[in-house]
């Protein structure tokens, strides 16, 4: 267990004594009663919703429907507009601009250091191994007194594959500053997830997602599960009303349907293996990337001229080709049964044309 880590020494120091906007609906937390303090429209709504009313700054009913599905107690559990949110409020809490750094393990996803940017916090770039996985020694080398956090991607965006669990480990016990382990695809893989260790390791922060495997990404609602004073402290920087009502009532009703969200996954994965299959049959493939996503990582022997093509039939992938790592690439959703035939059909075409030499 890491004994020395202190969440004080590495929040920016005027976040300790910040006094946070207190919200009419901190005052009174009750849902009966004449409603005067928040300044709304008493008449109703110009839907034939009711949104007249502000919803649950803490979204204490949905957390409630979270915390048994994912073994975390409602203390650790903050919700944000997208995971997106989390990954800008962490770097706002611990990293002073144009002074203090973090460290992204490339290729990744984009948004830690898109956000890193935005607030002027410096970024170190470690690069994964070339089979995607973790290069411990150098991640360990390359921690400054200035590193605040360390962004770790499992299943990994783009290359789909899980990170090994010693890597992560060490890094945990080695590093005083936060460790965060994005796990927007955890549902695709039966590796457990790290919210199974919180409690183990005090500097672990974990991040999820409703946008894949439940099928709510319109929604813009993302998981974190930290420490309960990192949640504290959170929760004193994030924006007022940051998930609005109709994605709460949304959200309140998905949290019921669990069995349907596990019925999709199923599906998904019995998809990703079928379209796996018939992409390796296919000579203008080098090769198919091992993946515990919801999406493959697809060597082509002219990643360009496929993804023209592809454009061009209205069938849109993502081009990954200029990514670390990842030249020749495309990164391919799983989609339905129906979607992953056409796309394979568009290819056979695209052979049988020998646009590829």
């Amino acid at each position: 267990m890491n004994t020395v880590f202190d969440l004080n020494k590495i929040l920016r120091p005027h976040i300790l004594s910040l006094a946070p906007y207190s919200s009419a609906r901190d005052e009174y937390t009750g849902h009966v009663g004449v409603f005067l303090d928040a300044n709304e429209n008493p008449y109703g709504s110009v839907t034939d919703e009711s949104y007249n009313r502000y919803p649950d700054p803490y979204q204490a009913d949905i957390k409630k429907k979270i915390a048994p599905i994912k073994g975390v107690s409602i203390d650790r559990i903050y919700l944000g507009n997208g995971s997106d949110e989390p990954i800008d409020l962490l770097i706002r809490a611990t990293c002073t601009p144009g002074s203090d750094r973090v460290m992204i393990l490339p290729p990744t996803y984009g948004m830690y250091e898109v956000s890193a940017s935005i607030h002027n916090v410096f970024i170190d770039k470690v690069s994964l191994t070339s089979d995607f996985q973790i290069d411990t020694a150098s991640v360990l080398e390359n921690i400054r007194p200035e590193t605040k956090i360390i962004w770790i991607c499992t299943p990994n965006n783009p290359s789909g594959n899980v990170m090994e669990t010693g890597a992560i480990e060490t890094i945990l016990k080695n590093f005083n500053g936060l460790v965060v382990v994005d796990e927007a695809y955890i549902d695709f893989t039966e590796t457990p997830s790290w919210t199974a260790r919180l409690e183990e390791y005090p500097n672990l922060v974990v991040l999820q997602t409703f946008s894949k495997a439940w099928g709510l990404a319109g929604l813009r609602a993302g998981m974190c599960f930290a420490s309960p004073e990192l949640i504290k402290i959170l929760n004193k920087i994030k924006p007022p009303y940051n998930i609005s009502l109709p994605a709460q009532q949304a959200l309140l009703k998905g949290l019921e349907s669990e069995e349907k969200k596990n019925a999709m996954v199923e599906e998904i994965l019995k998809e990703r293996a079928h379209l796996r299959t018939m992409l390796e049959n296919l000579s203008l493939v080098i090769k198919v990337f091992p993946s515990d996503a919801n999406f493959l990582l697809v060597r082509f022997e002219d990643a360009k001229a496929v993804m023209s093509y592809l454009i061009n039939e209205t069938i849109i992938v993502r081009d990954r080709s200029r990514v670390h790592l990842c030249d020749g690439c495309l990164r391919i959703t799983v989609g339905t049964k129906e979607e992953n035939e056409i796309l394979v059909t568009s290819l056979k075409k695209f052979q049988s044309k020998n646009v590829v030499a």
